[in-house]
């Protein structure tokens, strides 16, 4: 059950999750909530509430979310996650063993949570606080949003119910890349909008910004770095462009505009610039796609981490995790089979709230996998004492092939008790994730990919 890293990409996938929701599939059981929960630990869970509604979708979004919301859409959706929150919670109060329900962490995504009125955003944070049971005030609260939906209403209402974080797809300060990549947006209401986040006092800003749009330039990135870093973010994300199918990107070509340049070799190029870039201006790398100000408040889960067991998750859109099944509603890219998707989650009643419906079973290799990629994905690398002292064996055990293929690329620094990639490994994590996918795993999302 080993994979290779004969990717010829060092862009093959983005692992924000592991098993990706691709790979799930519909449980015929439809097993209970309070069976799953029994015994589990839940004195530090994850929870995550999604809104799958956008004023407009970027042209690289594969992202379960949906454009706009007819008139009454958006209550028939919080009214469905209320119902929703109070099945779940009621399963796993019942569940025995495991301890009491407290949530440690909390996380409002998407879509774009401030899609939602000021007074639907309210009530939101009132599903979670009363419906779920988690003290907003009291844990990290991160939150994403978009220039157009970060109003001073909105933002009043996220500072006061405890926000820690909130995350800004700002993706390009360049007005010409940001059309290029289908977000239409002013340089002035981008800056209008960070002004706003600032003036809320939310102690945590993140910006998020892409690297490898057609026609993007060094001078033209460093721009858009520049003019992140004028805010001074205590956190920024990277993103490396992916043209996926079903997107308004995948229609066209993803390639830049020195043919004599091919795409991967730009986005290298690129996110070395940025990377360097931040590293002088002070900032700490998490992981390749995360940078963090030294000394910036805790304000969530670090990259990846958000994959934890003990994740609850609420909404049409949302995984949920325990040690032996990750779990969720249908998944879908494509609007029309979204749209269907939203309109059946809105109409059920309280008892569906209580099953999964789909997911994957995970078993010993599966945790295995998904704990390596969680670590080793971090920039400060994984003690090999701590996986030994959970697996009973260490990682060069259960994936000598992977991890010799990493070393032999000069991906692995030479440190026999801390499993760290080098600055170059980092940079190839989009290949060094994939290849620890089971071969399982990727059978049953290609299968999906075919449908």
């Amino acid at each position: 059950m080993t994979t290779g890293t004969g990717t010829a990409t060092p862009y093959e996938s983005y692992v924000y999750a592991y098993p990706h929701k691709t790979a799930y599939r519909r449980l015929p059981e439809r097993p209970g909530l309070r069976g799953l929960w029994a015994d589990q630990p839940k004195h530090a869970l994850s929870l995550y509430l999604h809104v799958p509604f956008c004023e407009v979708r970027c042209g690289f979004c594969n992202l379960f979310t949906r454009i706009g919301a007819p008139e009454g859409l958006t209550t028939a959706y919080l009214d469905a996650l209320e119902r929703q929150a109070d099945a779940v919670r009621e399963a796993l109060d019942d569940a025995g063993g495991g301890g009491p329900v407290r949530f440690a962490a909390a996380a409002f995504g998407g879509g774009t949570p401030t899609f939602l009125t000021a007074s639907e955003l309210e009530r939101l944070c009132d599903i979670a606080e009363k419906g779920a049971g988690a003290d907003l005030r009291a844990v990290p609260l991160s939150v994403e949003a978009s220039p157009a939906t970060t109003t001073a209403d909105r933002l009043a209402v996220l500072a006061d119910r405890g926000a820690t974080r909130l995350s800004l797809g700002v993706q390009s300060f360049v007005p010409q890349e940001a059309r290029t990549a289908v977000r239409p947006q002013k340089r002035a209401d981008v800056e209008a909008a960070l002004s706003r986040v600032r003036d809320a006092g939310i102690p945590v800003l993140n910006i998020d910004l892409i690297y490898g749009i057609e026609g993007q330039t060094e001078a033209s990135w460093r721009y858009s770095l520049d003019a992140a870093l004028a805010w001074r973010p205590e956190e920024l994300y990277l993103y490396p462009l992916y043209v996926r199918p079903l997107t308004a990107l995948g229609r066209r070509p993803g390639e830049p505009a020195d043919p004599a340049e091919s795409w991967d070799e730009q986005r290298l190029r690129l996110y070395r610039t940025g990377r360097d870039h931040l590293l002088a201006a002070g900032y700490e790398q998490v992981s390749m796609r995360m940078f963090r100000l030294p000394g910036a408040p805790a304000a969530g889960a670090d990259d990846y981490a958000c994959q934890t067991d003990g994740m609850v998750g609420l909404g049409c859109g949302a995984r949920s995790y325990t040690s032996e099944l990750h779990y969720s509603f249908d998944y879908a890219v494509d609007m029309r089979e979204i749209r269907t998707i939203v309109d059946d989650y809105v109409a059920r009643p309280r008892a569906d709230f209580a099953r999964a419906e789909y997911g994957r079973w995970m078993d010993a290799d599966e945790a295995r996998r998904r704990h390596l990629m969680q670590s080793l994905l971090q920039a400060a690398g994984m003690p090999v004492a701590e996986y030994r002292e959970r697996f009973g064996g260490g990682p060069g055990e259960h994936f000598p092939a992977e991890l010799a293929a990493f070393a032999a690329r000069g991906w692995l620094t030479d440190d026999p008790e801390l499993l760290r990639l080098t600055p170059e490994g980092l940079a190839h994590s989009d290949a060094v994730g994939p290849a620890l996918f089971s071969a399982e795993v990727r059978a049953a999302m290609a299968a999906y990919a075919r449908k």
